[in-house]
C-alpha cells in the first residue's frame, strides 16, 4: 500500500473508500484496505464510548458495541453518495450504543408501544440525520413515519429510561468531588417546565394542522425566518402573513383550552 494512505485519519477518509470501491471485493487488496480502513477508524468509535460511559454499564461492552457499530459503518458506506464518511459513521456507532442500552437496560416501567416504536425512530431519526445533515425534529420524525407527534414525543422521553439513580446517591460539585446527595439539591421549581408542559398539551395539536400552516409555523418558528422573509417564499404581502399567524396562533391557545379541532388558516 502507497506511504499516502498511512497518514490518513477518519477525518478524511474518502478516498481510501473511493480507493476500495475500485478493487475486487474478493482479492487481497481489497481486504487489506478493508483493514487499513478500520484501523484509521477505531479512535472515532472508542470518542463515542467514552462519551456513553458511566451511565450503568461496563465500558469495555460499550467499547465493543462501538467498535461493531464503527464496523458496520465502513461496510455500509456509499461514497458515491457525495456525503463525507464521517456524517454517516457517527449516527451508525451512536444508533448501535443507544440499541445496546435499549435492550439491556430498562429500569423503569416503559410501556410495549414506546418500546416497539423507539427502534423504528432510531433508525428514521439516523437516516433523516443523513439525509439533513442535522438532528431531525419532533415533526419531522413523525412526518417521516406518518405517525403522531405526541408518540415521537413519548418515544424520546421512554429512551431517557435505562438507568436510575438512588435519591441517596452524591451530586458531584464543579470539581467532581462528592457533595449533596440527589435528593438534597431538589426543591427549586425548574423553570423550564411550563414550557415542557405547554410543548406536550400543544404537539397534538400541531399534528392536526394541515400542510400549510404547520409549515408556516415551521419557517416562522423553527427557521426563524422573518415575516417578510416568508412573505416572498408565498408570494403575498408581509400584513397577510402576518394575520395567518395571528388567526392560527389564536386558534391554537383557544384549542388548548376547548380542544376542538384547529381551522385552517
Amino acid at each position: 500500500m502507497s506511504q499516502t494512505t498511512d497518514n490518513r485519519t477518519y477525518e478524511h477518509a474518502e478516498p481510501l473508500f473511493t480507493h476500495l470501491m475500485l478493487t475486487d471485493p474478493h482479492g487481497p487488496e481489497h481486504a487489506a484496505l478493508r483493514d487499513r480502513i478500520i484501523e484509521i477508524c477505531l479512535p472515532l468509535a472508542d470518542h463515542i464510548a467514552r462519551k456513553y460511559a458511566g451511565r450503568g454499564e461496563a465500558f469495555d461492552d460499550l467499547l465493543q458495541t462501538a467498535r461493531l457499530g464503527m464496523v458496520m459503518a465502513v461496510d455500509r458506506y456509499d461514497v458515491t453518495t457525495g456525503s463525507p464518511f464521517l456524517g454517516f459513521a457517527v449516527p451508525t456507532i451512536m444508533g448501535e450504543v443507544r440499541r445496546h442500552f435499549r435492550d439491556h437496560i430498562w429500569p423503569l416501567h416503559v410501556p410495549r408501544r414506546e418500546k416497539e416504536l423507539q427502534g423504528t425512530v432510531r433508525m428514521a431519526a439516523e437516516e433523516l440525520s443523513r439525509r439533513l445533515q442535522r438532528s431531525p425534529t419532533a415533526i419531522e420524525l413523525a412526518t417521516e413515519l406518518d405517525v403522531q407527534v405526541i408518540d415521537i414525543t413519548r418515544t424520546l422521553v421512554a429512551a431517557n429510561a435505562f438507568q436510575t439513580r438512588s435519591l441517596d446517591t452524591p451530586a458531584r460539585d464543579n470539581d467532581g468531588e462528592p457533595g449533596m446527595t440527589v435528593a438534597e439539591t431538589f426543591g427549586a421549581e425548574d423553570p423550564s417546565y411550563c414550557l415542557t408542559e405547554d410543548t406536550i398539551t400543544v404537539a397534538p395539536l400541531l399534528a392536526q394542522l394541515p400542510p400549510e400552516g404547520r409549515q408556516l409555523l415551521i419557517w416562522r418558528f423553527y427557521e426563524t425566518l422573518s415575516q417578510g422573509e416568508i412573505a416572498e417564499r408565498l408570494g403575498v404581502s408581509q400584513m397577510s402573513v402576518s394575520r395567518k399567524l395571528t388567526r392560527l396562533l389564536g386558534s391554537l391557545r383557544a384549542q388548548t383550552a376547548d380542544e376542538q379541532p384547529v381551522p385552517a388558516p
